[in-house]
Parts: structure tokens; C-alpha cells; sequence
């Protein structure tokens, strides 16, 4: 409206006026919706992530630093012994599970969007490479190393299990922490068939059919086990793909759109702090596991998710470079732990009985080993199965099973920079 304005006059007596960008409608509806001007200098400060701009976002920079953290917590809880109970390493599987939901089901909302469809054919040929190659490589060392050292017989007997994806199920032995990979991996099984194949784009009935999967689920947990089961690891993953539904919708977006201020994701991130934290002080279980904590621990990550995309405080530390390093290699990281662990005793033996060095080795073995994975097995898989799966040559992907989607001209890539463990 030519002649006036909304936001009245402003005097500056030596000092320019400061630039404005024009902010959205705090609904969170669409980009033209235009309500007012913020300080340029205050936008990242103040101002909330719209919809358009989460819409728009190719990298959700700060998951890489959570899986980061996710891993070495997970190592931590494996080798560092009671000293390193307070860190509540035994949960952080639960973080990986939300991840891949919300990114895998983002990626498919996107695709299913930009082209119509889904293409399951695509989509199941880039999570065989994106999987299994890595997988196969450690699973033979474990065994080769397990056989050297007199306990191939227990491998061999689990081997079936560990190549069927049913290793929740299998004996003991040194792959057994393996099941979270046949966990996720027959989730990418079924979901995308019964999310865009048996159902598509209906909002609401995707809401409806998530919730009561999750009910079924939910009803299945013997609550009066110690350890809990199976079933509750899906929730924790289905609650991820819950919250991608819910945040690709603009009237679902606005819900979250609040958690997307700086200042409120700093306070989100604290409150998730707490909640982690806290967890070693809830009912015990026998084995340090309660189905109750685990369901929790994932609602807190739902809603640590929305306040990990503004630029502000928190954002940037979970993007530290050296966090983004080993989060690109966190899924390599959590398969190698235990021959990294092997290795370090049998390089330095007194690091048996030290909790704390034995952590410590561990995760600088591993690591090293990871990056090796990484560059010659991973990124290199991870190319053929794009070009088996049609698709063209693409930025790279970050990390394991919380997939990255592949790129297309039409198509928003999201990286976690966005992938797993």
C-alpha cells in the first residue's frame, strides 16, 4: 500500500537505518504471507524457522553432532564401565532409531511430493548399498578375528541370524550389538510399504495409521520383563517418522514452528540435557534398561529434533567440525566397536582392567578404523547404489542408517548433514 506504512517512522541522527529482511507470518504458513520486519542484525536471534525455510532446507546440520555424541556415549556404556553409568550410554541407540525415522519418512514426503511417488525400487537398492557393504566387511573380521582367537564357533553359530537380519535373536557372541542394524533394517522393509504404498498422501490417515502401529506396538511390551522388548525399539523409531509426517504439513509445522527460536532451542536443548541426564535415577531395571525411559527418551528427542534447525547456539556446536567427523562415521564407529575394543587389549593389555583407557582406546581404534570404512567401503557402495538405482551423482552422504535421501534436480536433498549410526 503505496503512501504509508505499518511499522511507523524511525529516526536515526548518525547511523544508517539497519537493514530489514522481511519475516513470515508466525503461523508458519507460506512464504508470501508477509506480517513484519525484523532488524537483519536480530533475525538470528529472535526470529523462528518458517515452514517455506524448512521446507526449503537441504542439511539439517546439527544431526551429525548428535549422532556423534549418540555413538561415543554407546561405546562409553559398552567399555567404560559403572564410572560412566551418569552418561546413560545404553540409550543412545534410541537417538539413531528417532533420527532414521524422521529423516527417512522426510525423505520420502519429499520425493512423493516433487514426483508423484515414491519409487520403493530406488529406494530399496540405495539402502541395500548404504547398508549391507559395510555390514558384511566387519561382520567377516569379526569372525576371522573371533576364529583366530578361539570363538569362532560362536559367530559361526549365530552366522545365520547375523545374514537373515534377525540378530536380536541370535546367541551370544562378539557381533551380538549388531541388532540394532537388523532393527532398522526391517523397518526399511515394511514402512515404506505400508506408509506410501497401502497409504498415500493423506495426511491425517498417515497420522492415524502411525498412532495405531504404535498402540499395537506398545500392547506387545511385556512390561514385567527387565529387559525390554523388541517392539519398543520400533516406537522409538516410528515416533521419528511421526514427527516428519506431522512437521511436513504447514498446520502441523506451526506446532513445532515455536521450538525453532534460538532462545527456546537453547532451553529445548537444556531441557533434553536434564531429561538424559536424569535417566540413571529413574525405577531401575535389572540391566539398566526400562521400557517407560525408553519411550520418554524418545518423545524428548521428537522435540529436541524442530529446535536443532534454527542457526543459533546449539546448532553451531553440534556442527563443529570434529563433531561432524565422527558423526559421518558413527554407523562404521558402532559396528567396529568391539574389534577396536580387541585390538586395544590385545595391543596394551593392562587397558582390560581400566575402564576408562579401554573407553578411550576403543573409540580412537575405532575411529580410525571407521574412517577407513568410510572412505574405501561406504562412500564408494553408496555411489554404485545411486547409479544402480537411476539416480545421478549426488553430494556426498554422511552416515549410516538414518538415510540421506538421493539427490535429483527436483528433489531437496537432506543430509545430516543426515544419515546414521
Amino acid at each position: 500500500m503505496a503512501g504509508s506504512s505499518p511499522f511507523g517512522a524511525q529516526r536515526y541522527s548518525t547511523r544508517p537505518p539497519p537493514r530489514l529482511r522481511v519475516a513470515p507470518n508466525p503461523s508458519g504458513g507460506g512464504g508470501g504471507e508477509l506480517t513484519r520486519c525484523v532488524p537483519l542484525r536480530r533475525i538470528h536471534r529472535v526470529a523462528a524457522i518458517s515452514y517455506a525455510e524448512y521446507r526449503a532446507m537441504r542439511r539439517f546440520p546439527a544431526l551429525d553432532g548428535l549422532r556423534a555424541i549418540a555413538a561415543v556415549i554407546v561405546v562409553a556404556f559398552h567399555f567404560g564401565g559403572p564410572k560412566w553409568d551418569w552418561v546413560s550410554g545404553w540409550v543412545g541407540v534410541q537417538l539413531f532409531f528417532v533420527l532414521s525415522g524422521f529423516l527417512i519418512t522426510t525423505l520420502m514426503l519429499r520425493e512423493e511430493e516433487s514426483r508423484g511417488r515414491v519409487s520403493l525400487r530406488s529406494f530399496y537398492i540405495r539402502r541395500i548399498f548404504r547398508i549391507l557393504p559395510v555390514y558384511l566387511v566387519v561382520l567377516a573380521a569379526t569372525y576371522a578375528l573371533a576364529h583366530l582367537n578361539g570363538g569362532g564357533g560362536r559367530v559361526r553359530e549365530s552366522m545365520p541370524y547375523y545374514l537373515l537380519m534377525v540378530n536380536e535373536f541370535a546367541p551370544n557372541s562378539a557381533f551380538l550389538h549388531s541388532w540394532t542394524i537388523a532393527i532398522e533394517w526391517k523397518f526399511y522393509l515394511v514402512w515404506p510399504l505400508l506408509a506410501f504404498a497401502l497409504v498415500r498422501t493423506a495426511f491425517l490417515r498417515r497420522i492415524a495409521v502411525t498412532l495405531l502401529v504404535i498402540a499395537g506396538l506398545v500392547a506387545l511390551i511385556p512390561f514385567e520383563k527387565d529387559w525390554p522388548y523388541w517392539p519398543i525399539h520400533y516406537v522409538s523409531i516410528l515416533v521419528g517418522c511421526l514427527l516428519a509426517i506431522v512437521m511436513h504439513h504447514p498446520k502441523g509445522y506451526a506446532l513445532f514452528r515455536p521450538l525453532t527460536r534460538p532462545v527456546v532451542s537453547l532451553a529445548v536443548l537444556v531441557g533434553f540435557v536434564a531429561v538424559h541426564l536424569s535417566l540413571q535415577y529413574w525405577p531401575p531395571a535389572a540391566d539398566g534398561h526400562s521400557e517407560l525411559r525408553v519411550a520418554v527418551y524418545a518423545v524428548a528427542v521428537a522435540f529436541l529434533l524442530p529446535a536443532m534447525l534454527t542457526p543459533g547456539i546449539p546448532t553451531k556446536v553440534l556442527s563443529w567440525r570434529p563433531l561432524v567427523f565422527v558423526g559421518e562415521r558413527s554407523y562404521s564407529l558402532y559396528l567396529v566397536q568391539y574389534l577396536a575394543m580387541t585390538t586395544v587389549i590385545a595391543l596394551v593389555p593392562s587397558y582390560a582392567g581400566h575402564s576408562t583407557r579401554l573407553f578411550v582406546g576403543t573409540t580412537v581404534v575405532g575411529l580410525l578404523a571407521a574412517d577407513l570404512l568410510y572412505r574405501w567401503v561406504e562412500q564408494p557402495m553408496i555411489g554404485v547404489g545411486r547409479h544402480l538405482s537411476g539416480h545421478g551423482k549426488a553430494a556426498p552422504t554422511p552416515t549410516p542408517t538414518t538415510p540421506t535421501p538421493t539427490p535429483t534436480p527436483d528433489l531437496p536433498v537432506l543430509t545430516p548433514s543426515g544419515d546414521r549410526r
